[in-house]
Formats: C-alpha cells, structure tokens, sequence
C-alpha cells in the first residue's frame, strides 16, 4: 500500500508550463524567482510565453520540466514520498523529492548536465527513433547486429512500456536498424525529432563534465529509496546514488523495469509531478490496476 512520485523528463514540456503555480501560489513564485536567478536569465519567461522551438532546445528544455517539476511537488501539503523515481532527467526532480538534493544543487547539475549534452550533441551527427510492437529483446538484438556489421553506434536507450523501446545512435546506424526493425515484424519504427543520441555512448563527452559536478555536490541522507534508471532498484546510499547518475548519460532509461520493481516493491499508487501526463500513461501499459493522477 505504498504511494509513488514520479517524475518526467524531456519531452514533456510546452509553453505555459507552470504559469498557473507562479500565478496562484507565492511559495512556487519564490521558487521560480530563484531559480532564475541561479541560471542568470528568466527561464520563467520562456516557459510561460516562450515558443515551441525555445522549449526544445536542451539547455533550456531540461533545467524547464525540472523546475516544473519539483515546484509541482513543492506545493503538495504534506507530501512523504514511499518511494520515488524519475524518467531520465527526472531522476533529478526525484531526489529533491526524497531529500538527497538540495533544489539550488540539483538545479546547478541539471543546467550542466544540458548543456554538456548539448556539446556532445554537436560532435556527431546522432538521433533516436520509437520501435513500436516489438520485443524488446529483438530490439536489442538487431540494434547488436547493426553495430557488428557496420561499426555504427545503435543501442537500445528507454524501456519505455512494453511494445515501445527507443533506440540511440548515430543517423546512420539508427537509419538501418530502422529498417531491420520493420522487416522483423515492427509496427513503426520511427526517427524522433531530437537533436542527438541520448543514453547511448555518443554522450560520453558529457560524462566527465558532470561527474565532477556530482562529485562535488552535497548528497543528504534519503527520506525514501530512489528508483534508479540504469539499474530499475530502490537505492539510497548516496555514493551509489551519484554513480548511477553519471552512468545514466550513456546508459538506458529502464523505465518500464523500474515501474515493474517498484509494483513488486508495494507500490499501488503513482502521482506524476510535472507537465503532462506521459508517464502516467506509460504506468497504466506496465502495471494493471493501479491508481494514477498527477500534479502540475
């Protein structure tokens, strides 16, 4: 009987996000004044008015849904988290959540955390694409196939459900697994409009930024275990915490394996904290019945 905050990542922005919380509670505007202040320009403007082509720009885009996030959260009355996890960039949001971050730190790493990967986005021409409707073990095993033979970087990157697995690599390389994909059986295989291959190897550059910047960051005693993406476990020594972390940049999302252990854990009610409404979504394809909602 255990209540889970999750926590979503990149993709789920828009603009206005978090415009009503600044609008209608003084102790979410204090949080969005101050960061904005620690990043040094009003991230706040271009979240609320700011277009569709500002949003998606990395640097902007995840220190944005992080904000939104943990502000959502913040203004819950007397939240205790039994556990939390966080999808990608949301990992961040989620150990604010249960305590191991401060949100001026965590904020700090989320805005280096973007623009090394904005850096290594920029050294390879790289993308990612959604299989639909096909195992995920066969997703890996063409992704495999396609780097042996052609030396191309293609891995598989977010479990996201079952049935959706998308895959990170250079263009080339996820531009023949695509086809591979679809001649095995694949109802879709799609390329998404993003700017590099996240959670693939092509984002070791990043690694070495931030994992001096986890390094020297304080990481407090946490008030419930964290879901970690790279290993789908409830963690919370802080040691194992930053390694995993820093793992994450070059490491698969698995999302859909963490929901699966946290269901196993207790879990029989999710609240996503943030904009949108994907992860619950994607909670509701893992898990059958449980209880799903969200704040933002």
């Amino acid at each position: 009987m255990k209540h889970a905050y999750v926590f979503p990542g990149q993709g789920s922005q828009f603009s206005g996000m978090g415009k009503n919380l600044y609008d209608t509670n003084p102790f979410a505007k204090e949080l969005f004044e101050k960061a904005n202040s620690i990043l040094g320009f009003r991230i706040s403007d271009i979240m609320f008015s700011g277009t569709d082509e500002q949003l998606k720009q990395t640097d902007i885009t995840q220190p944005a849904v992080f904000i939104h996030s943990v502000i959502a959260f913040s203004t819950l009355p007397d939240t205790k988290p039994d556990m939390v996890a966080g999808h990608s960039l949301g990992e961040f949001s989620a150990l604010v959540a249960n305590g191991v971050l401060q949100f001026e730190d965590a904020l700090r790493l989320v805005s280096i955390r973007a623009k090394a990967m904005q850096k290594a986005c920029e050294l390879q021409a790289s993308t990612m694409a959604a299989v639909l409707a096909l195992a995920d073990e066969k997703v890996e095993e063409i992704c495999a196939a396609v780097t042996a033979e052609t030396g191309e970087v293609v891995v598989a990157a977010n479990y996201n459900c079952p049935g959706q697995l998308v895959i990170s690599g250079s263009v080339k390389g996820i531009e023949i697994a695509c086809e591979k994909m679809k001649t095995a059986g694949a109802k879709r295989a799609l390329v998404l409009p993003v700017g590099g291959a996240f959670h693939s190897p092509l984002m070791a550059p990043a690694k070495q930024e931030l994992a001096e910047a986890i390094e020297s960051t304080v990481f407090h005693p946490a008030s419930c275990p964290v879901y970690q993406n790279v290993v789908a476990k409830a963690i919370t020594d802080s040691a194992i915490i930053k390694q995993n972390l820093i793992d994450q940049l070059t490491g698969a999302v698995r999302w859909t394996q963490s929901v699966q252990t946290m269901a196993n854990d207790g879990a029989i009610h999710f609240t996503e904290c943030g904009p949108g409404k994907v992860l619950q979504g994607l909670i509701g394809k893992i898990v059958k019945d449980m209880v799903t909602d969200g704040v933002s």
